[in-house]
């Protein structure tokens, strides 16, 4: 377990809650990160005076870098795929106008042509 924490049992019966440094780090998520997050629970349990002091400030640092360069990571992942999805759902709908019209929605203009002759006679 994180923060010194032995097993969650043990702390459900003497009352106390084990205590994440980070609740938002999913591990699976930033296995990229991992080492250092490691690293900064490591460094936060040394003494409280050296943790007041600063010594954790370079693993804080990095991983902060990392988890964003992560996150910015998955958000391009993400747009890249919705583009995607986009493109092809695009290209479904222009086969089925074609489809249902003709080529270049031949039909469509043909339709809309003698629409515009019946309200303009």
């Amino acid at each position: 377990m994180i923060s010194g924490c032995s097993s969650r049992t043990q702390l459900e019966a003497t009352g106390f809650r084990c205590i994440i440094m980070h609740p938002q780090l999913d591990r699976v998520r930033f296995d990229t990160c991992e080492s250092l997050m490691d690293a900064l629970e490591e460094c936060h349990r040394q003494e409280f005076l050296k943790q007041a002091l600063g010594s954790c400030n370079f693993e804080k640092d990095e991983l902060a870098k990392c988890i964003h360069h992560t996150r910015l990571n998955d958000a391009n992942e993400r747009i890249k795929r919705s583009r995607e999805r986009q493109k092809e759902y695009e290209k479904r709908r222009r086969e089925r106008e074609e489809e249902m019209y003709g080529k270049n929605n031949y039909l469509k203009k043909m339709i809309e042509q003698e629409a515009a002759k019946k309200t303009g006679s």
